[in-house]
């Protein structure tokens, strides 16, 4: 059940989240709701999907219970704002964020910590 209306595939379960980080090299990952802080985000990363081959990008539901692989995780601590996300390479966290990223923002990252 897709909590999310973005272009973007949503993941829904913990579970997937695992798989999905151990199968692929380099994962972003975008927990949010359909808020102002969310949209552009998900818009990036939705351009960026048809430009970068090499990253698997993914939205979640902050809202979904399985989100407290994020909520929870010791990368967010202190975080307020939504988003939250996570950039994932080889199957551990690299970096994390909080609220509004630029398009500058997201790619600036994906090539410092995901290169």
């Amino acid at each position: 059940m897709k909590m999310l209306q973005t272009g973007l595939h949503e993941i829904e379960t913990a579970e997937e989240l695992q798989k999905i980080i151990s199968e692929n090299e380099k994962v972003m990952v975008c927990c949010g709701r359909m808020g102002p802080m969310c949209i552009p985000v998900y818009e990036a990363m939705e351009e960026l999907e048809e430009e970068r081959d090499d990253v698997k990008f993914y939205s979640m539901a902050f809202d979904n219970p399985e989100a407290h692989v994020i909520r929870n995780a010791p990368e967010t601590q202190g975080f307020m704002g939504l988003p939250f996300t996570m950039y994932y390479k080889n199957g551990k966290v690299v970096h994390a964020t909080s609220s509004i990223q630029s398009m500058e923002q997201i790619t600036a990252i994906l090539d410092e910590k995901l290169k």
